[in-house]
């Protein structure tokens, strides 16, 4: 079982896409890491936590600080992002908590969602530009 943090704000508006009203960036609300730290730790079931949303690097700093509390209960992070991980690297040069986020997430699948190359066999990803990307054992801090 997983946790799923859905963040507020997305700059890439996909048409089709399964959650637009995590589009507008003054939607939604605060959330608090100590309750949402405390709900993921007391549930040994839970494997691990999905950051998703809105545009999860739109919101990098926050979740690094999420992530690494995350990380210190031994559970597995994936994010979906509707960037390329080639553009989240380059985004990275500027701002160095994507790099961080990428470094702390066990799997990214990134790309937005194209409706046209729709595919519902598709494991974890909703059409077929989007990747399954392993990030475990890559250091994308060093890059910046």
């Amino acid at each position: 079982m997983r946790y799923v943090v859905f963040v507020q704000g997305c700059p890439h508006h996909c048409p089709g896409c399964h959650n637009p009203q995590t589009h507008d960036f003054s939607g939604g609300y605060d959330a608090d890491l100590d309750e949402i730290v405390r709900q993921i730790a007391g549930d040994p079931l839970m494997s691990g936590v999905t950051f998703s949303g809105g545009e999860p690097f739109c919101q990098a700093e926050a979740l690094c600080v999420l992530g690494e509390r995350i990380r210190a209960l031994g559970k597995s992070i994936v994010v979906y992002s509707g960037y390329t991980y080639e553009q989240l690297i380059q985004k990275g040069e500027s701002e160095p908590s994507v790099l961080r986020l990428l470094d702390l997430a066990d799997l990214l699948i990134d790309g937005p969602y194209i409706e046209a190359q729709r595919d519902l066999s598709l494991q974890f990803r909703g059409s077929k530009n989007q990747r399954v990307i392993d990030l475990r054992g890559r250091s994308h801090a060093a890059k910046a």
